[in-house]
């Protein structure tokens, strides 16, 4: 398998309050990783790092087979614009219709000018996401699960190689949860990508993951399929999983 994301002996700490213990981790190619956790273990920290929004204290973190922390200004953009990252609230532009927030990146981060092209791929998202239909809308007239859909619309656009999810289903209803799991199978499947989601959603969990780690007090404490971690003999470990 070829490692897409290789992070070793990694150390965060804010204010004297360590918040990442030697963390761990190899996300390979085309593999859905889930690091399940309670809220506050640092797991967002950790996927910052990764796209250099945060630097680490100590150990390593290659994405690529690049250090992230040794990239200058114009190597993390590039790298930047070969990750995707969806944040808990989608973080759209309200002030846009959705056909402006997917336009939005394709020209500020591909530089793309052909209008017919912006068009095209703001179509095919659209239908990927099965949102066709709301292309001149405005966000606020979109549901919480189709702002979700919008938001994983508008970071697939660019194509992104690495896809990181921070809690995708936070503060939907559970129809729309198992959607948004089943939904993100399908960008994997349909784009390649690798991926990393946060999230305690167990059925979120269950659903999208090749392999989960569980993260406890900063620390990776366990790894394996979902089936196996469910049934470790580790109590700590299971409980998780109620």
């Amino acid at each position: 398998m070829e490692a897409i994301i290789e992070i070793a002996g990694l150390h965060k700490s804010f204010d004297g309050h360590e918040v990442l213990k030697n963390i761990n981790l190899t996300v390979n190619k085309g593999e859905n990783v889930v690091i399940l956790g309670k809220s506050g273990e640092g797991k967002s920290v950790a996927i910052k790092c990764i796209v250099g929004l945060i630097t680490q204290d100590d150990g390593s973190l290659k994405v690529f087979g690049q250090e992230v922390k040794n990239m200058n200004e114009d190597e993390l953009k590039t790298l930047r614009t070969r990750i995707g990252f969806l944040f808990q609230g989608a973080a759209l532009y309200d002030s846009m219709t959705v056909r402006g927030n997917l336009a939005f990146p394709l020209k500020r981060v591909l530089r793309l000018k052909d209008k017919q092209e912006i068009e095209k791929r703001s179509q095919e998202v659209l239908e990927a996401v099965g949102l066709e239909d709301v292309i001149d809308k405005m966000p606020s007239d979109l549901s919480g699960g189709m702002r979700k859909r919008l938001g994983l619309a508008r970071t697939l656009i660019v194509h992104p190689e690495i896809m990181l999810y921070d809690e995708p289903t936070t503060g939907l209803d559970t129809i729309t949860s198992h959607e948004i799991s089943d939904l993100i199978l399908e960008m994997q499947k349909k784009y390649q990508t690798s991926s990393i989601i946060i999230t305690h959603d167990i059925p979120c969990a269950k659903t999208v993951a090749d392999r989960v780690v569980i993260m406890s007090n900063g620390e990776l404490i366990a790894e394996g399929t979902f089936e196996a971690l469910e049934k470790s003999p580790n109590e700590l470990v299971r409980s998780f999983f109620k």
